[in-house]
């Protein structure tokens, strides 16, 4: 194939000197495609059929860099479970270059895995396949989930077996696809170093691309922040209402545009219970399930902190005053975004004060019991019909839910519609499947072994997660109890 298949528009290339270091992928023994995602190389623009080669695989690997690709790792600093590291940046990973969709919407072509970097800190730069393979999995069930997210358009192995802690495991990169790889951390890398002009050079850049109603305005830095404050309460919102847990929310994986960033220790809960942790690492549950929202505040606090030179340059109270007031906010915008997601869950179209208490007694009663997040939504919209049989048989101890349903009942008896047009609509927003850590658990060991088959069919199944199809009923099952406590590990 030619490699000019790509139609690259390298805006941060181009417009960021100074901001990233020009790189090159590492050379890699025998790349070969593991899976590509020509639907969405064709929302791309990309030609699939050119792609999905061996040529292909060697771009992806980060092999070969294609014509009209400028190659870089970024550089970004960032809190890691609270502690600040001033320089962290692109260790393993390199951005391609950016290209225009279909849609006319710019898009990051990103490597992750594809050899050392100046910033890699002593590590080796490399992905192996279960990680590559994990983060391809939770990434597109996010997208078919209608969560915004990276997106993994291939991957990659390499021929290389790559040293860690339970000994060699199988090479592999990831190319995956993003509005931008601009996060916090990207901010707080030149607030650190007081580099107020290339700041004021990164905010406008940002708001070209993310937020181009901005540009121009006289308070468009504090704008910039209410922006992405607003886009993070919307995701923060989608991950609570699906029972969603990053794992390593640090400031270096929140992004600009408010689109889901690195899925390394990430879960999904089964029983509901905020007080869940997965990764290894977090000992002491800071990014907890139901410390997401917090978090997240915490977060968008750092980054107005970076901002505060450029939304006053000439009163720094005033600075504070206001940037305080947009992220004093995130709560309310928060909540405002989730009560309006779990309305929708519950079959309920239109607001009453009495909907938060509603809300939250469902999940007071889930909790007490550890019941599964997933399964209870989906089973409301039989017991919206009147046959609450299938949620009550999720519960040890149905008695909190039997005092709950019949307010539930009285608040829909003041909704319009049908109940059969409510019930679809919950069936839209109340997933049959998501990615059940004992069943993508179950496909990154077949796949490490050589057997891709589990990972193939856990891909095609998350594709349509809300749509109930004969043959598929164990994918919709939480973990056999012989499963155990579940731990993810980071991958690195």
């Amino acid at each position: 194939m030619s490699i000019a298949a790509f139609d690259f528009d390298n805006s941060y290339a181009r417009d960021l000197e100074g901001f990233y270091v020009p790189w090159k992928g590492a050379e890699v023994p025998e790349p070969k495609m593991i899976r590509f995602n020509r639907e969405l190389a064709t929302q791309l623009g990309l030609d699939a059929d050119a792609l999905d080669s061996e040529a292909g695989a060697a771009i992806f690997a980060g092999h070969t860099a294609p014509e009209g690709a400028t190659p870089l790792a970024m550089a970004y600093a960032g809190h890691q479970f609270g502690g600040f590291s001033p320089q962290l940046g692109d260790g393993r990973a390199l951005l391609l270059g950016e290209v225009i969709a279909t849609d006319g919407a710019r898009r990051d072509i990103h490597l992750k895995g594809s050899g050392r970097t100046p910033f890699s800190r002593g590590g080796d730069g490399k992905a192996v396949l279960g990680p590559v393979l994990r983060e391809y999995i939770i990434g597109e069930a996010m997208h078919a989930l209608g969560v915004p997210t990276t997106r993994a358009l291939a991957a990659v192995a390499t021929g290389e077996q790559i040293m860690r802690q339970d000994g060699p495991e199988p090479g592999a990169v990831l190319a995956r696809v993003a509005s931008s790889h601009l996060r916090v951390g990207t901010f707080q890398f030149f607030a650190a170093r007081g580099e107020t002009d290339r700041l004021r050079q990164l905010a406008d850049y940002a708001i070209a691309r993310h937020y181009p109603e901005l540009a121009g305005q006289p308070d468009r830095y504090l704008g910039l922040l209410k922006a992405v404050r607003d886009r993070q309460a919307a995701l923060i919102a989608k991950w609570m209402l699906l029972g969603f847990v990053h794992g390593v929310m640090n400031t270096d994986n929140m992004t600009i545009s408010g689109e889901t960033i690195d899925y390394g220790p990430c879960a999904f809960i089964d029983g509901y219970d905020p007080a869940t942790v997965f990764s290894s690492i977090d000992r002491n549950g800071r990014y907890a399930y139901g410390n997401q929202p917090k978090i997240a505040q915490w977060n968008l606090a750092r980054l107005a902190e970076t901002l505060l030179d450029l939304i006053n340059p000439d009163d720094s109270e005033d600075a504070v005053r206001r940037a305080g007031e947009v992220i004093n906010g995130f709560p309310l915008a928060y909540e405002r975004e989730w009560l309006i997601g779990m309305c929708a869950k519950l079959g309920l179209s239109r607001e009453e004060p009495e909907d938060m208490e509603l809300a939250t007694g469902l999940l007071a009663v889930l909790e007490t019991q550890n019941a599964d997040f997933t399964r209870v939504f989906r089973s409301l919209s039989s017991a919206l019909a009147g046959n609450a049989s299938a949620t009550r048989a999720l519960l040890a101890n149905p008695a909190g839910f039997d005092v709950w349903l019949p307010l539930w009942q009285a608040r829909l008896g003041r909704e319009d519609g049908s109940l059969d047009d409510r019930a679809a609509r919950m069936d839209r927003v109340n997933p049959v499947y998501n990615p059940r850590n004992h069943m993508v658990e179950a496909a990154l060991v077949s796949a490490t072994k050589g057997d891709l088959a589990p990972f193939e069919r856990l891909v095609e199944v998350l594709a349509d997660p809300f749509t109930e199809r004969k043959g598929l009923e164990v994918f919709a099952l939480g973990a056999p109890s012989d499963f155990g406590a579940y731990t993810t590990y980071c991958g690195t």
